[in-house]
């Protein structure tokens, strides 16, 4: 009886990708209540501290649910790298696991299947997406590129490169890549000037 009184408490979160045990302590749900519900199916624990009802259907493509999911779960944290030149189409590479900035100065959360990467400058490029019904941020292609240069291989930063300036979509800026190269200290007109030449 007082678990079912649990459930109808917990009924204006029904209808959200996922919620937060603070979240269900504002609407009188204690904790251990959140634990018996997990247990008896009710709900889904996504994470430590996260969880959905389990009848939950998400509104994303099945590709990108993880991503999104773990992007919005972290409320400071950037999709970046691997993931983000994903997203933008810049890599062959397949997402094996997610890639989130965080600041530098934070301590990062754990996820499963989650690589937590600590940036400084983490306003730079820094823009807002929607992917299915999450709202997260990601860093922009321009970004993207010059991240791929400063973390990854140089095989993996030159596609990157080569992609962004045949920019099928998009008319790639070089203005604003050279200012971010600038700005994170990314020498990259070497690569420029032998794909441009």
């Amino acid at each position: 009886m007082r678990q079912s009184k649990y459930l109808q408490q917990l009924e204006p979160l029904h209808h959200i990708p996922f919620f937060t045990a603070d979240d269900a302590v504002k609407l009188d749900v204690p904790r251990h209540a959140l634990a018996y519900l997990v247990k008896k199916g009710d709900l889904e624990r996504l994470y430590p501290g996260a969880y959905r009802f389990s009848i939950y259907e998400p509104e994303v493509e099945f590709q990108w649910e993880n991503l999104a999911l773990v992007a919005a779960s972290i409320s400071d944290g950037v999709i970046c790298l691997i993931s983000a030149l994903y997203y933008h189409d810049l890599t062959d590479q397949v997402m094996r696991e997610i890639w989130i900035a965080v600041p530098h100065e934070s301590y990062p959360p754990k996820r499963p299947n989650t690589r937590i990467v600590r940036m400084r400058n983490i306003e730079l490029g820094k823009m807002k997406v929607s992917i299915g019904e999450y709202n997260v941020q990601i860093f922009d292609k321009e970004r993207c590129v010059i991240d791929a240069f400063r973390y990854l291989s140089k095989e993996i930063s030159i596609k990157a490169l080569q992609r962004y300036l045949q920019g099928t979509a998009d008319r790639p800026d070089l203005k604003k890549l050279g200012a971010y190269a600038k700005a994170l200290r990314v020498n990259i007109t070497p690569y420029i000037l032998a794909y441009t030449t």
